[in-house]
């Protein structure tokens, strides 16, 4: 079972403890602090005991060690509590702070969105054929083939022609392996990404706003204002444009507008830890297969 114990709680429970202890003190100085010790000592002036250990104390009225058991137990119980009060002490934080319209831009803003790898282009074609004119000059003389007799008979002793050594030339190097193929990126999708934990929702409209209000909620649970920026007074809308990747995973993280005192730092740094807390977001959706989508999120910074 959880137990949580509050700011206020816990320093009740711990000055409860110390004013019953004072009540105690103050019933026992009351108690002891009335009686007459003349009458005490006519009382005992005749007592002479033997036994030591009943005997430790001139007045037995008013022997506080007889307490001890009780004193034991109330200190025991006291700090069992100080112990339990303090180990489940939690504490909680206040809201977070959205600000309005929080995932506004005032202007647009131009980005330059990365083209995919284009193929080279075709080479030229050949060169047409030239034609040259044949001359008209008949060629009359000519000399005649000589023909050589190459008819055998049994006798004919027939060789083999000596082969002739061929020098094997290496074979050509294979050519280089394509460019890995760059996918595009989408600025605008049919199915824009959306933060995740809105999966449960009915329409696509109710995960949009669910979607929306979980990332202001993250964004603005971790960022942590700048000390420069809030000693200088800088407020302002800082800009991080990031790809969300078809597994969900965020890339490619970069500052696009930056109003100094270290905000932009921060919103980067908000930005990139969404793949260290395990947040993956919902891919985008082009005709019903995951893409890859460029996605601008603002962050304004105001103090408050």
């Amino acid at each position: 079972m959880d137990v949580a114990f509050t700011s206020n709680l816990t320093l009740f429970i711990i000055g409860g403890i110390i004013l019953l202890a004072l009540g105690i003190i103050a019933i026992f100085r009351f108690r002891f602090g009335h009686i007459d010790r003349a009458q005490l000592k006519s009382r005992h002036s005749q007592d002479k005991s033997k036994n030591l250990l009943v005997g430790r104390n001139k007045f037995p009225e008013v022997d506080t060690f007889r307490y001890s058991n009780l004193f034991l137990q109330f200190g025991l119980v006291a700090s069992l509590f100080v112990i339990i009060a303090a180990l489940n002490w939690t504490t909680y934080d206040d809201g977070v702070f959205i600000p309005d319209d929080a995932l506004s831009i005032d202007e647009e803003i131009t980005l330059e969105v990365p083209r995919s790898a284009e193929p080279p282009p075709p080479p030229p074609p050949p060169p047409p054929p030239v034609i040259q004119e044949v001359p008209e000059e008949i060629i009359e003389d000519f000399d005649q083939p000589e023909f050589v007799d190459q008819s055998i008979d049994r006798e004919t002793e027939v060789r083999a022609p000596e082969p002739t050594e061929q020098k094997l030339t290496p074979p050509p190097p294979p050519p280089p392996p394509p460019p890995p193929k760059e996918e595009e990126i989408f600025v605008i999708a049919e199915d824009m990404p959306r933060f995740p934990g809105c999966e449960d929702m009915a329409s696509k409209k109710e995960k949009e706003e669910c979607a929306k209000q979980k990332l202001l909620e993250f964004i603005y649970a971790n960022i942590q204002y700048p000390a420069i920026a809030r000693e200088n007074g800088v407020e302002g809308t800082t800009v991080v444009s990031f790809v969300v990747e078809k597994d969900g995973r965020v890339k490619e993280a970069k500052i696009v507008r930056e109003i100094g005192g270290g905000c932009g730092e921060e919103a980067l740094r908000v930005v990139e830890q969404m793949n260290n807390a395990g947040k993956r977001w919902t891919p985008g959706k082009q005709r019903g297969k995951p893409v890859r989508v460029m996605f601008n999120l603002p962050v304004k910074f105001k103090l408050q």
